[in-house]
């Protein structure tokens, strides 16, 4: 097989979130030629609700390379105009691999065959725990110590084929989403460059790919809105780590004085009361009882407002001890 250089390995690439903004960028810095660019379409964003491009479509256009957006990839399904036109757009640009990172697109089986190297994907946990949407969020909530970036190649099931690189990352006690979003992104661009080299130096002999096990099989589904509440029937631990798996998005929340509050900041103690009884309200924490355990929230953000520390959203927004706080 001939050798191939970053200049000659051609790398599509299909992304859209910031995550895969940070890969895509790593990808060209490393002097890969990127041919094309698949993201999601503009959708509507921030209080205008004005159309908004992805991270990875702002990334692209600002470094030149070209973006197709297709609304779906099956060229039988019912947007199998653009599915046809992002085919002849991919085989105009003759992919010797394609990376993907958090598309939000299944990809086809004829899209998997295209590129004469396959497809990589970057995934933000240690396969096979995590397979799906929300890696990130639910390792932080089921209180894992650890998690990692697993370069894989992909095939037509959700996040299970082979896997080609593995690196582990500790989970900090005080890791939000964010957080930890922003090392794993790190990591993954940093380790697809490494897989990516790998490729051009000795083509897909030089990256080869194990099974995943068998036993261990998570899934990580998507991020509902519903989650957000806070149920203080709940123990006071997972509550506390649902703050911070749901930060950024959506937001831990309770209800007070008929507005939803979200909670940014939170730690679970060993106070005891009936559930949803604020126990404490001072400078400190403010308080709440839990099915088993108190949880003592320190952050707060109430509609339209600032993120404030418990001591400034008590002064504006007082909570009397005793207070049982209801669902929102």
């Amino acid at each position: 097989m001939t050798e191939r250089t970053p200049a000659t390995l051609r790398v599509a690439y299909a992304g859209t979130p910031e995550f895969a903004a940070r890969a895509l960028g790593a990808i060209l810095d490393a002097g890969y030629t990127v041919p094309l660019v698949l993201s999601q379409p503009d959708r509507p964003a921030g209080r205008g609700m004005k159309l908004q491009a992805s991270a990875v479509k702002q990334l692209a256009l600002a470094r030149g390379v070209p973006v197709a957006q297709p609304l779906g990839l099956r060229l039988d399904g019912r947007h199998a105009q653009d599915a046809q036109a992002a085919q002849a757009a991919l085989q105009a640009a003759r992919p010797d691999v394609l990376v993907v990172a958090a598309y939000g697109l299944i990809l086809p089986r004829w899209v998997l065959d295209l590129p004469r190297l396959g497809c990589l994907n970057i995934h933000a946990s240690l396969l096979p725990r995590w397979r799906g949407a929300a890696p990130i969020h639910r390792a932080i909530e089921a209180g894992d110590a650890e998690t990692g970036v697993t370069i894989m190649q992909m095939e037509e099931g959700l996040d299970t084929g082979p896997m080609c690189l593995v690196e582990r990352l500790a989970i900090g006690a005080d890791d939000t989403t964010a957080t930890l979003h922003h090392r794993l992104a790190e990591q993954g661009a940093r380790l697809v460059v490494q897989a990516l080299g790998r490729l051009a130096e000795g083509g897909a002999a030089a990256l080869p790919a194990v099974p995943q096990p068998a036993a261990g099989v998570t899934y990580a589904h998507k991020i509902e809105k519903a989650e957000a509440a806070l149920d203080w029937a709940q123990d006071a631990a997972l509550l506390a780590r649902r703050v911070r798996a749901f930060d950024p998005f959506p937001g831990a929340t309770f209800g007070w004085q008929g507005e939803t509050v979200k909670v940014w900041g939170a730690h679970a103690t060993d106070a005891q009361g009936a559930a949803g009884t604020v126990l404490r309200a001072d400078d400190s924490a403010l308080t709440v009882a839990c099915g088993r355990g108190a949880l003592s929230i320190t952050r707060l953000q109430r509609p339209g407002g600032k993120r404030l520390g418990v001591r400034e959203f008590l002064s504006a927004s007082p909570v009397p001890t005793g207070t049982v706080l209801r669902d929102v």
